[in-house]
């Protein structure tokens, strides 16, 4: 019998930035939740930290890789938590990770993905990042 101590789990990588219950309406025929409700959490997630980094408006202009690891099921509580990777003169490059409770307490990670955001000025046209 292995002991495991926390220390030994896998732990999300950056800051909680979204927390939200998966729903019934958000799930397949099996009880599933659609992997495109996921990505519209992830995206939520990663322009809460783009929109701090930037000090105001941005849109996203790309995914730049996307990993399902695991279904996630109707019930659970799910977690987005981000770190920013690079920021260039306009855009923000944002680590988006996803985890969920599992029923005996640990954390499972469900799916992650890299998102470009941009800083847009008033008019949506692409501004410097205030840093």
């Amino acid at each position: 019998m292995t002991d495991h101590s926390l220390d030994d789990m896998p732990q999300p990588i950056g800051t909680l930035a979204l927390q939200t219950i998966a729903m019934p309406q958000n799930a397949n025929w099996n009880g599933d939740i659609f992997g495109g409700w996921l990505v519209s959490q992830m995206d939520l997630a990663g322009s809460v930290t783009a929109r701090a980094t930037a000090k105001g408006r941005v849109a996203t202009v790309a995914i730049d890789s996307m990993a399902f690891l695991r279904p996630v099921p109707v019930g659970a509580v799910v977690s987005c938590y981000t770190q920013l990777q690079d920021i260039g003169r306009s855009s923000m490059q944002i680590l988006v990770e996803v985890w969920i409770r599992e029923d005996l307490g640990g954390l499972a990670k469900v799916t992650e993905g890299h998102f470009t955001f941009v800083a847009i000025d008033e008019n949506g046209r692409t501004r410097a990042v205030r840093g």
